[in-house]
């Protein structure tokens, strides 16, 4: 994990401790019984959700203290892996706690005989140039953990997916290196009295078997107003897809519920410059929000890095799925073989079926940064109306994590540049919009297009001109249109392509701060 990638997390870590005795007698009964499934996981949630919350113990002061480069110089023994004696497709490695991760978790595994704890040893750690070896308490705990899988060839156990620190987490498919991240849960995000941070406690990982695909995870989360449990099946693949089911029991009452929070970076793009001198065309992550309602419309926001904490929110009554998205995989435009952020993946997020998904909006917070360390990206599905204290809500998704889009699940012309300048005036704001796509590429120069610009709702600006050109260079379209605000408030800018009266492209959506 890098430098940046490790800070970057850190941001959105709150302190919390380990299990209270509820959950540890809850599953020392589970470990005695014949099987544990992830109907005991949601039992152990029901029960805490009715006690009240408890901060997790930190972690010794040292390890707290200790500098990046000390915490990145301990590496588990690949040797010590779960399952690496037992010739199964998965394998799995812990992250040592310290630094930015200040609290253990509790780990197990689940097999026919029940479940059992997985034991903590720094004898299973290599502490590198570190001379603190041997202080480190013999029952500390792992601060998460990663799973191995040979996604690339039979031989090697490829990291595909890791769980590390408050909820977060994040995969990839073949051939991408990490990225952004998921959370279970976002509660509280941009809202005055502060955010919440829900955390994962205890694992419990379901032995699979010598011929298994696919594996399956169980998880607790705690937080003052939430206790929840999780179930993961992740699918190692071209594309790993890590199915999401859970069961949320609250404790009290939320201002918000952010559901499948994505979490990523944005510093600079092609419309958003690097604030400093930089030998890098683009530093980011994620280039874009991609919306797919059930009508069959796609809404396409590219993302910013505002000069103050911008949040908006696109409705989206029939949700068909929303993803944070790096459109942009040609290696010119970030010129950095480091980090390597054009073979960084998208992430999309599938809804199943249920009323959480049917009414609501996807919500985008961007916050400001100067710095590529900070992920100052947010977007998650905000249903309308909020559960009640110890009503149970159910939810059920599909995380895919993947290079280049599927043109089946976008399939219409792609917005895959923006950039803007003043027009005519300095009052005056014109736009750069690039569409491209296989169907678009068909289209001689001389076929009659025409882009559809909606300014605001009415009275907020004035279109003064719009064209669409081909561009003999990539093949695809290029919609050039300006604006003139006619006041202070943010102006909801929409345009797609049409010919005919039919929509040839996702509809493009952008925020004007005047």
């Amino acid at each position: 994990m890098s430098r940046a990638t490790a800070r970057r997390r850190a941001v959105f870590l709150l302190r919390h401790a380990s299990l209270v005795a509820l959950a540890v007698l809850a599953t020392a009964t589970a470990a005695r019984s014949a099987a544990f499934t992830f109907e005991d996981v949601v039992k152990i949630a029901e029960a805490r959700s009715h006690e009240a919350f408890q901060r997790p113990a930190q972690i010794p002061e040292f390890l707290r203290e200790i500098s990046y480069d000390q915490w990145r110089d301990i590496r588990y023994r690949p040797d010590a892996a779960v399952w690496r004696d037992r010739a199964l497709p998965f394998q799995v490695q812990f992250f040592h706690p310290g630094l930015y991760y200040d609290h253990t978790i509790k780990m197990y595994v689940v097999d026919a005989d029940g479940s059992r704890p997985i034991e903590f040893s720094p004898s299973k750690f290599d502490y590198g140039r570190n001379e603190f070896a041997s202080q480190v308490p013999q029952d500390l705990g792992p601060a998460g953990f990663r799973l191995h899988y040979p996604i690339k060839t039979k031989s090697y156990w490829d990291e595909v997916i890791v769980f590390l620190g408050a909820s977060y987490f994040r995969a990839v498919g073949r051939d991408q290196g990490f990225g952004l991240s998921a959370r279970a849960l976002a509660i509280d995000t941009a809202v005055q009295t502060g955010e919440e941070f829900p955390y994962f406690d205890t694992f419990w990982l379901v032995r699979p078997t010598k011929d298994a695909k696919s594996m399956t995870i169980y998880a607790l989360l705690e937080s003052a107003s939430v206790s929840g449990a999780y179930k993961f099946v992740v699918h190692p693949g071209k594309e790993t897809a890590v199915d999401v089911e859970a069961r949320l029991f609250f404790r009290k009452s939320v201002q918000k519920l952010g559901i499948a929070p994505l979490t990523s970076m944005f510093y600079s793009g092609e419309g958003n410059p690097a604030q400093k001198l930089d030998y890098r065309p683009e530093v980011h992550d994620s280039d874009g929000l991609l919306v797919s309602l059930a009508n069959g419309e796609w809404l396409w926001r590219p993302l910013g890095n505002p000069e103050r904490l911008h949040v908006s929110s696109l409705r989206a009554d029939g949700l068909a799925g929303f993803g944070l998205l790096q459109r942009d995989r040609d290696f010119d435009h970030y010129q950095d073989l480091e980090t390597r952020q054009d073979i960084r993946p998208s992430a999309w997020i599938i809804p199943k079926a249920g009323p959480v998904w049917e009414k609501g909006h996807v919500e985008l917070v961007e916050i400001p940064t100067d710095e590529e360390i900070n992920d100052n990206i947010v977007t998650y599905w905000v249903p309308d109306g909020l559960p009640k204290e110890q009503k149970p809500l159910e939810l059920a998704y599909r995380i895919l994590w993947y290079g280049e889009e599927d043109r089946a699940r976008s399939p219409n012309g792609r917005a895959i540049d923006t950039r803007r300048d003043h027009g005519h005036d300095e009052n005056t704001h014109r736009f750069v919009v690039e569409f491209d796509g296989e169907k678009l590429r068909k289209l001689p120069a001389d076929a009659v297009l025409r882009g559809v610009v909606t300014v605001g709702d009415g009275g907020q600006g004035e279109l003064l001109e719009d064209q669409v050109v081909k561009n003999v260079v990539t093949g695809g379209w290029r919609l050039v249109f300006e604006v003139r605000p006619s006041g202070s408030e943010p102006i909801e800018l929409r345009a797609y392509l049409d010919q005919g009266g039919s929509a040839l492209t996702e509809t493009w959506s952008y925020v004007l701060e005047p």
